[in-house]
């Protein structure tokens, strides 16, 4: 097993003979795991952040197999009831942004297996296809004509760009997320000049995002679908006014397109800073029954938060027998971040 991770290696001797005997004497966990994905498909060679491609198509298609086979698949409108209820586990699905492989490649997947997910949209994305800051900035490092990003008012220490194109992205992607302010269109076009690529034009969103028809017919194949705001931000750090903004205006394209309200909701980016009570409370304000968060963990039904409903990330690391660890022991697997 050498080259796995830790995790890895832990949710393989779950099929020891041994730990199965002792996993069967364990309590039940009572809740639900919300399993996150972004993209599904190849990453390898793609110029944009490959972190964001959870699966291959067989991949999905492997667990989606197990999903189906082995734990009961519900749909967020069915979450409050069994929350109530206390009782049993139960496992969703959730999909955040709106790529078009989410349409093209796990829409019929799911279709296959019989199985439900929730696709949370950010409307502008439909709207004006323009690549986002997160792949924007993956493509820079990987279209750089220069050695290094220098230190910055952003930046504290150099990035260098001739080494791990992986690590690099990784860190311009933190330094983002810490932006504050008004500050996301200067750091941008600080990276694209330092790296000498420019900036991505909207050409380069050709085929990237769903359509509208496309989401229309998510919705009426059995889909479900939610709100992600309009152009992806962190809320907590805008002004009330520009939440308004992003969050209304995403309820509002939801009704015009689809004729949905908008009861549900993901946090972009997620983590526990990314949204605060104020975000919690205009939400509500506009209907949404329950809230996504993306920092780990399961919900359990002992300490129900319908507007920071924990999900778990899944990567192109999760093989399968890492998902049956996650279904099995989501306390130990999908620990908080």
């Amino acid at each position: 097993m050498a080259g796995r991770s830790r995790t890895a290696r832990a949710a393989a001797l779950l099929d020891a003979r041994p730990l199965r005997a002792l996993l069967a004497r364990l309590p039940t966990w009572r809740g639900a795991l919300v399993l996150n994905y972004h993209r599904i498909g190849e990453r390898a060679g793609q110029p944009w952040d490959r972190t964001l491609w959870s699966a291959t198509a067989e991949g999905f298609d492997e667990q989606l197999a197990f999903l189906a086979r082995h734990v009961d698949v519900i749909g967020p409108h069915d979450l409050p009831a069994v929350a109530a209820a206390g009782r049993g586990r139960f496992v969703l699905l959730t999909f955040d942004d709106g790529y078009r492989d989410n349409y093209e490649i796990a829409y019929p997947l799911l279709r296959r297996h019989r199985l439900e997910a929730t696709f949370f949209l950010s409307t502008g994305f439909l709207d004006r296809p323009h690549i986002a800051w997160w792949d924007e900035l993956a493509w820079m490092v990987r279209t750089a004509r220069t050695a290094v990003v220098e230190p910055s008012e952003w930046l504290p220490q150099a990035v260098p760009l001739d080494g791990d194109r992986e690590a690099a992205i990784a860190a311009l992607v933190r330094a983002y997320k810490a932006l504050q302010g008004d500050q996301d269109a200067p750091y941008l076009e600080h990276v694209a000049a330092a790296t000498g690529a420019g900036r991505c034009t909207p050409a380069h969103a050709d085929g990237m995002w769903m359509t509208w028809a496309m989401a229309r017919e998510l919705r009426d194949g059995g889909m479900t679908i939610g709100g992600h705001t309009v152009s992806h931000p962190l809320l907590a750090r805008l002004s009330e006014a520009e939440q308004e903004r992003e969050v209304g205006g995403c309820a509002r394209r939801l009704r015009e397109e689809l004729d949905l309200p908008m009861r549900w909701f993901s946090y972009p980016v997620g983590s526990r800073d990314a949204f605060t009570p104020a975000t919690q409370a205009l939400l509500a304000r506009h209907g949404v029954e329950l809230a996504f968060s993306f920092y780990g963990g399961h919900a359990r039904f002992s300490r129900w938060r319908p507007l920071d409903v924990s999900r778990v990330h899944v990567g192109p690391a999760v093989e399968r027998r890492h998902l049956q660890a996650l279904a099995r022991l989501p306390q130990l697997f999908a620990r908080p971040d």
